[in-house]
């Protein structure tokens, strides 16, 4: 099998994988509704810890952050060895897409900050330890995850010079960009003093979304 036909599997493995949408089902299971009525409407552990139940959301959270990991360490270990780390990376953003982008919900999903500390911790540990630090760093001072986020991802890149492959490097600038445009609504809040902070409840999506 060609590098070319491996990837393009990756590509599809890695973003129906990360299209599976965790926090939606964990909260309906759950008896809490449709998780996309409350908050910001994101499906992501943020979210889910605004319906105040704080193990649902670090179940959200472990889920998806594991599809990105899963996608990215099967893809590794079923690839040549010459190009396993590539095909990782591919897989485990596919992935981060899915979760972003998923198919089964029309394509509005989470920001992917989980799927995509997955992607970084398995194809680039030491950069994910560095990435992780700095988004509790962030959260602890601030409170506010989407600023933790966006700080962890811009700094994941010129952590990964030093730590990680040119690859990786390419890799998690894109992770690090998408994460810029995922966010825009919270950059546009937090400049005006609006954005929730971590743990605080929301009874409806109107009232975030009117800010």
């Amino acid at each position: 099998m060609s590098i070319y036909i491996f990837l393009s599997l990756c590509i599809v493995f890695g973003y129906l994988l990360g299209s599976v949408p965790f926090g939606l089902v964990i909260t309906k299971a759950a008896g809490l509704g449709d998780i996309r009525k409350i908050g910001s409407g994101n499906i992501g552990a943020t979210n889910v810890l605004r319906t105040g139940h704080k193990g649902l959301a670090l179940l959200t959270l472990l889920c998806d952050g594991g599809k990105a990991a899963i996608a990215a360490l099967l893809a590794m270990w079923l690839a040549p060895e010459a190009f396993a780390s590539i095909a990782g990376l591919t897989a485990g953003t596919a992935a981060v897409i899915g979760h972003n982008f998923p198919l089964w919900l029309n394509f509005k999903g989470g920001k992917g900050i989980a799927a995509s500390f997955g992607m970084v911790f398995v194809t680039a540990p030491m950069v994910g330890v560095l990435a992780g630090l700095t988004w509790l760093l962030v959260a602890f001072t601030t409170r506010y995850s989407s600023l933790s986020a966006l700080v962890a991802f811009t700094l994941t890149p010129l952590y990964a010079v030093i730590f990680a492959t040119p690859e990786a490097v390419c890799f998690f600038a894109f992770l690090g960009l998408l994460s810029l445009v995922m966010h825009k609504e919270n950059l546009g809040r937090l400049a005006r003093g609006e954005e929730s902070k971590i743990g605080q409840k929301s009874k409806s999506k109107g009232k975030e979304d009117k800010k």
